[in-house]
């Protein structure tokens, strides 16, 4: 569809003197309607943008004019961003239809407000990017040329908004080639109201029965990433998925080859942060997606383990990945306490919450949250277990090594998702690490002595706070709770220690600063550059996060007597 809009800079530079005029204009006898105004003077009516356009282009050739839609009154305000009440304004003063699309209207109609926004416009959409931009004042810039979509981004309030030119002739037939219906429903930009919602596919009662329907027989087989994100949306708003649309899902399990890797990816990773990443996982496995990004994952699934475990390893790490949910509500936010079990857990690390959440909400390098690579650590935490599993004359069943291997077997993995080389190690040493809080607990080592302080966070930097919420859910699945009382609290204990050691003595216990290094080894001690200078300098920051080691002297002293 193309539209007269030739003028739209002319209409731009002089909308301040009639936007007055205008917006004292009563127009409330075309409700429901779009308008089309020069000045004050209605010049086009009609029920669709494009109807009113051509009749003021009719009646009024040459003036330049602006475009309203007029809402009808006494309809149901909606939650919307108040960032849209700060640009609504700017959109009334334009010469083109703009449509508030997908999930901010979704959300909206459920109670919750989205502050990510799209829109569609039948053209200029890049254009139109940037001249929002500029009324905002923050920088905007040109996603995809070919399809004329534009990005502002408000990075102060981590909020970005897109500009996309319609997909086909027409909004209807923009909203019927989108994923799900629910995804489908536009808004005009400046309605505020359900009155002037537009939903041709029906989403709005597949709202109302929490049901994910994709909005023609092909949708998901055109773009077969959809099948990953139709998960996703059921396990974020606890929806079923449609029996014709889980068809179409197990189907295109065939196409993902022909998927870039980064876009099944993201669509992952998006399920692993939603509210029930168990329920995403699991659904993914029970209609044939695992395979098609991870493999080993689906392999978990039958592998018997012997008590305490009380369910094969794919069924007991979606339980973890349950319990983490619980167990970040309980320790990072002050909500309702999930389960009563996890009362000890709050009050044990309510002192470090705040680090916590801030380090959960941190980034590595390509974009990655801490909090969502956690995830996903548990979600790899005992894929080793399959390749090393062995049954002993008594039937005990082992998996000796399953963490070094596990973390092995899930950088392979991840490296092909293209996640970056820093998230990527962080996953590592969170697999590699998880038993250790668990094995000192066991061991009776609470609270631990400053050395096996010192090893767990040599062993595991900074993930080590990761491997303690781990370490609590893990303990958590494997008995279907807390097992019993004394172990449990003793687990809570030891990952508080452990979270204080961290953020309150790092130079004494953590990582104690250097009172030498190898060039002073290398003189004082005549030895030849090479690994033994390393070991010696590991022994003593270990010496002195123990306590043993607290001068300069005693740090060389100690060098001459190990390396005799």
């Amino acid at each position: 569809m193309e539209l007269e809009l030739e003028k739209e800079e002319q209409v731009s530079s002089s909308s301040s003197s009639s936007e007055l005029k205008f917006d004292m204009v009563d127009l409330t006898a075309y409700a429901g309607r779009w308008v089309a105004l020069v000045g004050d003077l209605v010049a086009g009516v009609g029920y669709t943008a494009v109807e009113a356009l051509h009749l003021a282009h009719r009646n009024r050739p040459k003036e330049r004019f602006t475009l309203q839609f007029v809402e009808e009154p006494g309809g149901e305000p909606l939650p919307l961003s108040p960032l849209l009440e700060r640009i609504r304004p700017f959109l009334s003063r334009r010469n083109l239809p703009i449509y508030l699309v997908g999930g901010a209207v979704r959300d909206a109609l459920l109670g919750r407000v989205s502050h990510d926004l799209d829109f569609v416009t039948p053209q200029r959409a890049i254009r139109l990017a940037f001249r929002v931009a500029d009324e905002l004042g923050v920088p905007a810039y040109a996603l995809d040329k070919t399809r004329d979509t534009g990005r502002v981004v408000l990075a102060n309030e981590k909020t970005t908004l897109d500009f996309a030119r319609f997909r086909g002739d027409s909004l209807t037939a923009d909203l019927q080639d989108r994923d799900f219906t629910i995804n489908a429903i536009a808004l005009p930009a400046t309605a505020q109201t359900g009155h002037s919602l537009i939903d041709p596919c029906d989403g709005a009662a597949d709202l109302t029965a929490k049901r994910i329907r994709q909005t023609h027989p092909q949708a998901i087989a055109d773009d077969p990433v959809r099948a990953w994100r139709a998960i996703r949306l059921a396990a974020a708003l606890g929806f079923e998925i449609a029996p014709e649309t889980a068809v179409a899902i197990t189907q295109a399990a065939d196409l993902m080859g022909g998927v870039s890797i980064e876009r099944v990816r993201d669509e992952l990773l998006k399920c692993v942060a939603t509210a029930a990443p168990h329920q995403a996982i699991r659904q993914a496995h029970e209609l044939g997606l695992l395979p098609t990004a991870l493999p080993e994952i689906g392999d978990m699934a039958g592998v018997a383990q012997s008590p305490p475990h009380h369910e094969p390893v794919l069924a007991h790490t979606l339980s973890v990945l349950r319990w983490l949910v619980e167990v970040e509500t309980a320790v990072l936010t002050a909500a309702p306490l999930p389960h009563p079990v996890l009362m000890a857990a709050r009050q044990a690390l309510s002192p470090y919450a705040a680090a916590l959440q801030a380090r959960f909400q941190a980034e590595v390098d390509g974009g990655f949250k801490n909090g969502t690579l956690l995830r996903l650590a548990v979600l790899f935490h005992d894929v080793g277990k399959p390749e090393t599993r062995t049954v002993e004359a008594d039937g005990r069943i082992r998996f000796l090594g399953h963490d070094k291997i596990g973390s092995q077997i899930a950088a392979r993995r991840l490296r092909r998702l293209s996640l970056s080389n820093q998230a990527v190690e962080q996953v590592k040493r969170i697999v590699t690490a998880h038993m250790r809080p668990l094995m000192l607990a066991q061991a009776g080592q609470v609270p631990p002595s400053r050395r096996a302080i010192f090893r767990f966070f040599r062993a595991a930097g900074a993930a080590g706070l990761d491997v303690c919420l781990l370490a609590l859910a893990d303990h958590l699945a494997t008995y279907d709770g807390p097992g019993n009382e004394v172990d449990w609290q003793k687990l809570v204990t030891l990952t508080a220690v452990l979270c204080h050691h961290f953020f309150h003595k790092q130079e004494e216990t953590v990582s104690p600063p250097p009172l030498v290094d190898g060039r002073i080894l290398i003189s004082e001690l005549q030895l030849a550059p090479g690994p033994e200078i390393g070991r010696l300098l590991r022994l003593i920051q270990e010496g002195q996060a123990a306590g043993e080691i607290t001068t300069r002297a005693q740090a060389l002293q100690f060098a001459r007597q190990s390396c005799q």
